[in-house]
C-alpha cells in the first residue's frame, strides 16, 4: 500500500489513473492531502495521456476536509482552512482544464470538497450505493471546490439551492435522475466500468475527442452565431486528417464490401454520422 495519499499510475493503453489513496480517513482533505492532490494534478495536466481516470481506494470516494484538522487551532482556523481550499482548488482547476476525457469513479461517501471533486468529470460513474452529500451547512461553513459553480449547471438553481441549503442526501440513482453523475452501476462494478470507459476513450479518435470536449466547454458561454462557426471550422479541419479519413475509409469498408457480389445493395447515398 501506497503511502501518499494521492498517487498517479499510467498505464500502457494510455489511461492516467489520479487515485485518491488514503482509505483509512476516507480520503478526507487535510493540507497534506490537499497539497499532494494539487501536485499530483499538475503532474496529471502536464502528461494527460488519452484520457484521465479519477477514483478512490477504499469504501468511500471522499469525505471532503477532514474537520479534525479542521477544530481546535484557534485563530489559525482560517489560514489552515484557506490553504487547504487553494491546494484542493488548484486541483479542481487543473482537472476541469485537462484537455482529454475525465472519467470520475465514485461509491460510498462523496461529501463536502468530494462533491466537486467527483462533478469536475466529464463522465461520472457511481456505485448505486453512492451518497452525495454537501453537509458544508451543517457545518456553518459555505461549500468550496466548485459545488456552487458547478451543481447550477448541472442540475439547475432549484436543485442546487435545495442540496446545499438543506444538506439532503442523494443515493447514486437519485444523482442520476437528477443529471448529477452520467450513470449509476452496480456496487461491484464501478471500478471496471469507469476503466474500461477511459480505456474507451484514450483509444478513440483522440483529437476530434479534445475539439468535442472543447466546444462543449466553450459553447457555454458563447452566442449561437459565433458557436455555429468554431463547429465548421473544426469539423472542417478534422476532416481532412490522416486520423478522420481512416476511420471513415474504415466505417464505409464493410458497407462496400456487402454491396459486391452478396444481396445488399451498394448504399445510393453518402453514409452520415448524424
Amino acid at each position: 500500500m501506497s503511502t501518499q495519499p494521492v498517487r498517479v499510475v499510467r498505464h500502457p493503453d494510455g489511461v492516467v489513473e489520479l487515485r485518491l489513496e488514503d482509505p483509512g480517513r476516507s480520503n478526507a482533505l487535510d493540507l497534506p492531502t490537499a497539497e499532494a492532490l494539487r501536485d499530483a494534478t499538475a503532474e496529471v495536466a502536464a502528461d494527460p495521456g488519452g484520457g484521465v481516470l479519477l477514483r478512490a481506494a477504499g469504501a468511500n470516494f471522499c469525505v471532503g476536509g477532514d474537520l479534525r484538522a479542521f477544530a481546535g487551532r484557534g485563530e489559525e482556523t482560517s489560514a489552515y482552512v484557506h490553504a487547504v481550499a487553494t491546494a484542493a482548488h488548484a486541483a479542481v482547476l487543473a482537472l476541469y482544464g485537462l484537455p482529454v476525457p475525465v472519467v470520475t469513479a465514485v461509491r460510498g461517501a462523496a461529501a463536502g470538497g468530494g462533491i466537486g471533486l467527483a462533478l469536475v468529470g466529464d463522465i461520472v460513474l457511481a456505485a448505486r450505493s453512492a451518497r452525495f452529500r454537501l453537509a458544508y451547512t451543517a457545518m456553518g461553513l459555505t461549500p468550496d471546490c466548485g459545488a456552487t459553480w458547478l451543481l447550477p449547471r448541472l442540475v439547475g438553481p432549484r436543485l442546487a439551492t435545495d442540496l446545499v441549503l438543506t444538506n439532503r442526501v442523494l443515493t447514486g440513482d437519485d444523482a442520476e435522475r437528477f443529471g448529477l453523475v452520467s450513470r449509476t452501476v452496480e456496487d461491484d462494478e464501478v471500478d471496471e466500468a469507469a476503466y474500461r470507459t477511459s480505456a474507451e476513450l484514450a483509444g478513440g479518435a483522440g483529437e476530434a475527442l479534445r475539439a468535442a470536449k472543447r466546444l462543449l466547454r466553450d459553447g457555454a458561454g458563447a452566442g449561437l452565431s459565433r458557436h455555429l462557426a468554431e463547429e465548421a471550422r473544426l469539423i472542417a479541419g478534422l476532416a481532412g486528417s490522416g486520423e478522420a479519413q481512416a476511420r471513415m475509409t474504415s466505417f464505409l469498408a464493410p458497407r462496400v464490401r456487402a454491396g459486391v457480389g452478396g444481396g445488399a445493395s451498394t448504399p445510393s447515398s453518402p453514409e452520415s454520422v448524424s
